[in-house]
């Protein structure tokens, strides 16, 4: 289903640009919006009489920037229906890599490999595993198979809920196999193929393929501006769901992945409203919530704007990417519909890795150790960037794992990343985050290595850059800004 963008929302979008002369601002403006997912794929964008009544501008002006687009490959005409926005077709080929192991930065073959967002084990994570092999022989007389995990482990995921104000009983946890297998477990429960299911643009790109194997219909719903705004687009995200009516929403609302952003607690009671209008059910990832790399208080669960949301976690993120355990915390009354579907994906999580957990979130020093990595580690890499690559941009975040990275305008980052991977160098572009194959101005950087990693890949990633062929100049200017 094409969405049609109102003139207001347009305008609201494009805000001031260059007007000598207007079309030429005019089309650069839609071409960023286009390219970096703000304005999606197959969009309808509003008539040129609407845009310049207004924007302001001759209708002239709308039409030579609509014809620059579709000359651009930015969009397109279909006669009768209007102009549609469109994303080159080298573009939406996203540069794929695939995963590998994070044993050491570099491989074999002095290659560096940024592509993951992964984590080595915490230091005192084994004393937790020795911990648990004491605990392991007294279930040992049973048959292991516990599709929603040991009451110790749901328990203790109940109680850090209910610690954030969302109470919970411990029969609305699942423990799973991961928060990637709790995606898998919700989307087979709650909704059939052919579904539309709305995802964020860009978003953790393993949820992409996930729920478009499971047969989803998926809806983007665009980030807004990635460097200085409100990181949701809340009106364009009402007019979505007014527009498509999705069964389901995933949303990531703690350091959104990758652009870092946490959602405040009025734009969730907003955003459940919107939900509830709709009746679209929230699937909400709390991966990176725990990773707050400030002292601020965070917002309250989503769940706790919006009741009906099933809720989904993980701790390969805190402690170990090789320990692969997570949960669901669903409403009153949905874990028989759950525990059918999980019943047809596997029949429960490892015990002794459940064993593990229920050691590691009675030990709060260990995660606090492990923000403080992370804290180290994002200011080595920002500091890095500034030094050199001063002409990119991008905004610190205050949690999660990874920098957005913005190239300057005329920059593709498909073409970009393969220019790095020929150089040793996997860092994934934009697209590979994109429902629909935009975000072609940007890079995703995890600071999960080391300092001095982290600080060796960005003086080849800039080795790299300083041979790149000419850019053009971009619409915006000045010097790259980080928001503290």
């Amino acid at each position: 289903m094409n969405r049609a963008l109102t003139p207001q929302h347009l305008a609201t979008l494009v805000g001031q640009f260059p007007r000598s002369p207007a079309y030429r601002g005019l089309r650069q403006v839609l071409q960023e919006l286009i390219g970096d997912g703000r304005i999606p794929l197959d969009a309808r964008l509003p008539s040129e009489r609407a845009v310049s009544q207004q924007l302001g501008v001759s209708r002239n002006t709308v039409t030579r920037a609509y014809a620059d687009l579709v000359a651009a490959g930015f969009a397109s005409t279909r006669h009768g229906a209007g102009t549609f926005a469109a994303v080159p077709a080298d573009r939406r080929r996203a540069h794929d890599h695939a995963l590998r192991s994070f044993a050491s930065p570099h491989d074999p073959d002095g290659s560096i490999d940024l592509t993951c967002a992964s984590t080595t084990a915490i230091a005192g994570l084994d004393a937790a595993y020795a911990r648990a092999m004491e605990r392991l022989p007294g279930y040992l007389g049973s048959d292991g198979y516990r599709p929603t995990g040991l009451p110790v482990l749901r328990a203790l995921i109940a109680e850090q809920f209910a610690q954030r104000g969302l109470p919970t009983d411990p029969d609305q946890i699942m423990v799973t196999s991961g928060a990637l297998a709790a995606t898998a477990v919700v989307a087979r429960a709650l909704s059939r193929p052919g579904d539309r299911v709305m995802i964020e643009s860009p978003v953790y790109p393993n949820v992409i393929e996930a729920l478009r194997i499971g047969g989803a219909r998926l809806v983007a719903s665009p980030m807004g501006d990635a460097l200085g705004g409100e990181g949701w687009d809340l009106d364009g995200i009402a007019a979505t769901l007014t527009q498509t009516r999705p069964h389901l929403a995933y949303l990531i609302p703690d350091y959104q992945n990758p652009t870092g952003f946490l959602m405040r607690d009025e734009q969730r009671a907003r955003y459940a409203a919107e939900l509830r209008a709709t009746r679209t059910v929230p699937v909400v990832d709390e991966s990176l919530q725990a990773l707050s790399l400030t002292d601020v208080a965070m917002p309250l669960p989503f769940a706790a704007h919006a009741p009906d949301a099933v809720t989904l976690g993980s701790v390969s993120k805190l402690y170990w990417s090789g320990l692969r355990v997570g949960w669901i915390r669903a409403p009153q009354g949905m874990m028989d519909t759950l525990i059918k579907a999980r019943l047809q994906l596997d029949l429960g999580t490892a015990l002794f890795d459940q064993l593990v957990v229920t050691e590691l979130l009675q030990d709060p020093a260990l995660l606090a150790a492990r923000r403080t990595q992370l804290r180290q580690r994002r200011n080595a890499l920002a500091d890095a960037i500034a030094e050199h690559l001063p002409d990119w941009r991008f905004r610190l975040p205050q949690g999660g794992m990874t920098l957005w990275l913005q190239l300057p305008a005329g920059t593709s980052a498909t073409r970009f990343a393969a220019q790095l991977e020929a150089a040793g160098i996997h860092v994934p572009p934009g697209p590979m985050f994109s429902v629909e194959g935009g975000g072609d101005q940007w890079l995703r950087i995890p600071y999960v290595r080391p300092e001095e990693d982290l600080r060796a890949a960005v003086r080849r990633i800039a080795e790299v850059w300083s041979k790149a062929p000419a850019r053009p100049s971009a619409r915006r200017e000045g010097a790259r800004v980080v928001i503290l």
